[in-house]
């Protein structure tokens, strides 16, 4: 036979055919796109923790009243407690807005700085009012009690939020582990770390903050409370690991 001289019901077989797999071809593609996996749980913490960045801004303002309060008090530049105090609120409130203002210049997300800002809001707002700068550290105590607090509460429930955000951040928002004992057991422990994770970052805080030991508050915020928390994530996001590949391997 000929090119060109086969029956018409082949060649029209031939296209419909090359149709078809065309159609399938972009099915496959539109679900490989859509299946594209999720970022990993690290990632997608550190995303909304904002990063090293963020935690360096977040920080600052913290860094800048702790100087201004030691260098313009009685022990150097003699100014009095008072007058220190409200110099160190107002340096530590103009360089949160002074990080927002950037953020927004530089056309960059500006909820971790709005954040930032609202806590040290509030905490410069009870030192003022007390006169004491002790309780420009109060709110960010009272939190991390508040989330421990919330934390222990989802494990008697048995609705641990660890397992929650889990579910969200590495299980493209499927909350299928109640149905895993392992699972659910992990998740369970996790959350009561977490607790005592920030029950531990509070405690230290809270003896100081009754002691007045305003400065010594300051740094050993600065200096423990992020340690502490990445420790603590890296061993959640290693026991999680551990339990899911194990899972995944038994399976395979």
């Amino acid at each position: 036979m000929t090119p060109g001289s086969e029956p018409r019901h082949a060649a029209h077989e031939s296209v419909e055919e090359r149709l078809a797999e065309e159609v399938v071809e972009e099915l496959d593609l539109q679900k490989v796109e859509d299946e594209e996996p999720l970022p990993s749980m690290s990632e997608q913490i550190a995303e909304q923790l904002g990063g090293v960045r963020g935690l360096i801004e977040s920080s600052l303002p913290v860094l800048v009243f702790v100087l201004l309060n030691v260098l313009l008090g009685d022990a150097v530049a003699g100014l009095a407690k008072e007058q220190a105090l409200y110099w160190a609120i107002a340096g530590s409130v103009l360089s949160a807005v002074g990080i927002g203002v950037y953020r927004l210049i530089r056309k960059e997300p500006v909820r971790h700085a709005i954040n930032g800002l609202f806590g040290i809001a509030v905490g410069a707002y009870l030192a003022w009012r007390t006169g004491d700068a002790k309780n420009f550290y109060l709110p960010g105590i009272l939190l991390t009690f508040g989330q421990a607090a919330v934390l222990l509460l989802s494990v008697v429930i048995r609705k641990p939020l660890i397992g929650y955000a889990w579910g969200i951040m590495a299980n493209k928002g499927h909350q299928d582990w109640f149905g895993n004992a392992r699972l659910f057991r992990t998740f369970q422990w996790l959350t009561l770390v977490w607790v005592v994770s920030l029950c531990l970052r509070a405690g230290i805080q809270y003896y100081l903050w009754a002691l007045g030991e305003a400065n010594a508050l300051g740094i050993v915020r600065i200096l423990i409370s992020w340690p502490i928390y990445a420790a603590t994530f890296a061993f959640t996001a290693w026991a999680i690991h551990r339990v899911t590949s194990t899972q995944t391997t038994s399976a395979a």
